[in-house]
């Protein structure tokens, strides 16, 4: 029983300070239940008896891999298909129209889903861009869809889901792009072969070089202190062409933290410098 590990103050300073030096993600004090949850259960497959026994472990030469596992435990998943329709229904109505008109010189589009968890939204995207301007689809166009967690990014790569999972896919959109294989959903080629699902810290290098026209990275900076957001807006707008989108989640904002996008839309801005 999770019970029997006792989760010290001195270890919750270690594993939070450990989370936010490698992920920029903060854990408060709130957060400890849910971490000694998902913890005890790493402790129980490892036979250890404590915390500070993992937290050794950790600091080890040899403990890189258990530090993925501990980086996928302590991160949150929660996502859905078209979350936040509204940002789906910019991207079709503005966003896609705008670009088949001004990068009809180079027909290159480079869309990034920053923090992808399982894959709903990229799919998402992947989907409203299918049924966009049709000279997009005979262009050099991409979707980058990354996360930090490897175990939600391998999920996302298989296109598959349970069907009460994809309850919020439009209907149209699910006759046109999925197909059902034993009782679940998967997405169809047409869609699956927009997108480059890879693992990512944002923290660390970025080997892509982009230019990107639209960054979507939602609810993901929530997670972040006020710096290390205003250092990751900074590398976005950097990357993003100019006039390109940031689109970002419903609980966010950037007021106080860049001045390098206006806001254009509810949670969507676009670089300005």
């Amino acid at each position: 029983m999770q019970e029997q590990y006792a989760l010290e103050d001195k270890d919750f300073r270690k594993l939070s300070k450990l989370v936010m030096d490698t992920a920029g993600i903060v854990l408060s004090e709130r957060k400890r239940a849910f971490i000694h949850g998902r913890l005890g259960r790493r402790l129980r497959v490892l036979g250890l008896s404590n915390f500070s026994q993992y937290c050794r472990l950790l600091e080890t030469s040899g403990g890189d891999d258990e530090l993925r596992n501990f980086i996928n435990a302590v991160t949150t998943n929660h996502t859905n298909f078209f979350r936040e329709a509204h940002h789906f229904d910019y991207l079709a109505r503005v966003i896609l129209p705008a670009l088949a008109t001004d990068n009809a010189l180079t027909e290159r589009v480079r869309i990034w889903s920053a923090g992808c968890s399982t894959g709903e939204e990229p799919y998402s995207i992947a989907m409203t861009v299918a049924a966009g301007p049709r000279v997009l689809m005979d262009w050099d166009l991409k979707i980058l869809a990354t996360d930090l967690d490897t175990n939600v990014t391998a999920h996302a790569a298989q296109g598959i889901y349970e069907l009460d999972r994809t309850t919020s896919i439009p209907d149209a959109y699910r006759k046109r792009f999925t197909r059902m294989r034993d009782g679940n959903v998967v997405m169809n080629d047409e869609i699956c072969d927009l997108i480059t699902f890879a693992n990512l810290n944002l923290l660390g290098p970025w080997p892509m070089s982009g230019p990107f026209d639209v960054i979507f990275c939602r609810n993901v900076v929530i997670y972040f202190d006020k710096p290390t957001q205003m250092r990751l807006f900074d590398r976005y707008a950097d990357l993003i062409k100019p006039d390109g989108w940031l689109i970002i989640g419903h609980s966010e904002n950037l007021l106080g933290v860049t001045d390098r996008f206006e806001l254009v839309g509810r949670t969507i801005y676009r670089r300005i410098r």
